[in-house]
């Protein structure tokens, strides 16, 4: 079975600009996030979907390809994932570029990865026949059922769970657990793109992770530089250091 990556990297940034290229530590985000693509044992070729020549050459350091530079009308703050995935398909079949089997989605903005994780996650979508896409979460401790939208001066709940009465009040426990996307590893099958025009399908897997933090702002930055010398995230550091020294 083909797997190959794609890595989302626009450059255009308000929380911190050119924020997929920011430093943590000696390396950038994107660095960090091929690194992990490229040690991967299901993984074979590592694209980077960019708008920025500046953002292709430092993906070309760490050995990820570039096709083509991304469009701008679909880079900016409203382009959705579905887009870039699209864009890459369709250049591939008009270029005679062989569309892999699936296609792993590794987000900059998660740049401390743990290469088994990953491994697992394709073994495991792989292995569930019913499964039309796979993403990562984690649980928290919130639920919908006691979230509120504003309705003119009023507040009314999202949703409402018909066993209980007023359920936007009853105690949290008794609803079912919350997950929520976290950008650690998304799988997309690309013939569910090109047949249904959607990414996840109704089946998408939940492969549950730890809790993952996403780096918007600098402080999210400032917080994972803790987490930078794990010894689990060692070999991360050695792939880096290996490219530096090309």
């Amino acid at each position: 079975m083909v797997i190959d990556c794609i890595i989302p990297a626009r450059s255009g940034s308000k929380s911190i600009p050119n924020k997929n290229i920011s430093l943590l530590g000696e390396y950038s985000l994107l660095a960090y996030t091929i690194a992990a693509a490229k040690l991967s044992k299901r993984i074979n070729d590592i694209y980077v979907s960019t708008d920025s020549k500046e953002f292709a050459e430092i993906a070309k350091i760490y050995g990820a390809k570039i096709l083509y530079l991304r469009p701008e009308n679909i880079s900016g703050d409203s382009s959705m994932d579905i887009d870039f995935f699209k864009y890459h398909i369709d250049f591939s079949k008009k270029n005679n570029i062989k569309l892999p089997d699936l296609f792993v989605n590794l987000r900059p903005t998660t740049p401390l990865r743990q290469l088994q994780v990953i491994d697992d996650a394709i073994s495991k979508f792989i292995a569930d026949k019913n499964s039309t896409s796979l993403r990562s979460a984690h649980k928290i401790n919130l639920t919908p059922y006691k979230m509120f939208k504003r309705d003119g001066n009023f507040m009314r709940p999202f949703l409402l769970k018909d066993s209980i009465k007023e359920s936007h009040s009853a105690a949290r426990q008794l609803f079912e657990d919350t997950f929520v996307g976290n950008g650690y590893i998304d799988i997309i099958d690309p013939k569910l793109i090109e047949k249904q025009g959607v990414l996840y399908g109704d089946n998408i897997y939940l492969f549950e992770t730890d809790i993952v933090s996403d780096i918007d702002g600098l402080q999210d930055l400032n917080d994972s530089k803790s987490q930078l010398y794990d010894e689990k995230y060692r070999y991360l550091l050695n792939y880096l250091e290996i490219c530096k020294e090309r």
